[in-house]
């Protein structure tokens, strides 16, 4: 985690170098989701450093080439990055954009780091516990732990951009639910955190959007699960995740607030 760690402050750093200008030049890609030259120097700096470190374990990155079925099938275990996640927050400059860095293995996320550039602040899963880090001492961890979810009192993690016909309808049943919006993968680290205790996604992500915090969420003892109740899984044919929620009370009958 010592070289994960350190792999991701050096992409943050080249990232604050783009944040840092007056103005961000913004490309469009395939499906419309804008790209950056942050997005392109954080990918370079991550997938090098990988390479170098763990050389026999294969990376795929949402700004890599995103290799066929045929060849990832065979994969093990592999690295999962999302360089910049959070690029529409990047360019806002709200402030609320990570780096993300999950190591697959079988299908499961068993390891990963979400780290926010601007605010210096990492969450990370290792060995099946999550902690919060403020700058690059790893001797200063702070253990996390979700909480209980009392109905009274819940908290349901959401987006500003992002609000789904789900969410809302879910915001609309639980009239006395507290909604806390946050960008990017911050949302999973609230109910790590214990700070919120479901985050619902209905609309469309990827697998690198949610690798990285869904270990963090589950080593903290919370679950991310599908609408049918199965955890996410990962090196699908297809690289699309499917509506889901995490959980950071796994003994909660979320049924309940739908």
């Amino acid at each position: 985690m010592k070289t994960i760690l350190s792999i991701a402050l050096e992409a943050s750093e080249a990232i604050l170098d783009i944040y840092r200008k007056d103005e961000t030049h913004v490309n469009y890609k395939a499906d419309d989701s804008p790209l950056t030259q942050a997005d392109r120097n954080a990918h370079k700096i991550i997938v090098r450093r990988l390479k170098e470190n763990f050389p026999q374990i294969p990376v795929l990155s949402e700004e890599g080439n995103i290799p066929g079925y045929d060849e990832r099938k065979s994969w093990d275990e592999f690295w999962l990055v999302d360089p910049l996640d959070g690029t529409k927050e990047f360019i806002k400059r709200s402030g609320e954009f990570t780096v993300n860095i999950a190591l697959i293995r079988h299908g499961k996320p068993v390891s990963g780091i979400v780290h926010v550039p601007t605010q210096g602040l990492s969450y990370f899963a290792d060995n099946q516990k999550a902690y919060k880090l403020k700058g690059d001492d790893i001797s200063r961890k702070e253990q996390i732990q979700t909480r209980k979810t009392n109905t009274e009192q819940l908290v349901i993690a959401g987006s500003r951009d992002h609000a789904g016909p789900g969410l809302k309808s879910l915001l609309q049943k639980n009239t006395k639910a507290t909604l806390k919006s946050m960008g990017s993968s911050l949302k999973f680290c609230l109910v790590a955190m214990g700070e919120a205790d479901i985050y619902y996604r209905d609309l469309p992500t990827m697998e690198w959007d949610t690798a990285a915090a869904q270990a963090v969420v589950e080593a903290a003892g919370g679950i991310v699960i599908d609408e049918s109740g199965q955890p996410l899984s990962y090196n699908k044919e297809s690289v699309k995740n499917p509506y889901f929620m995490a959980l950071g009370d796994k003994n909660f009958d979320w049924k309940k607030i739908f």
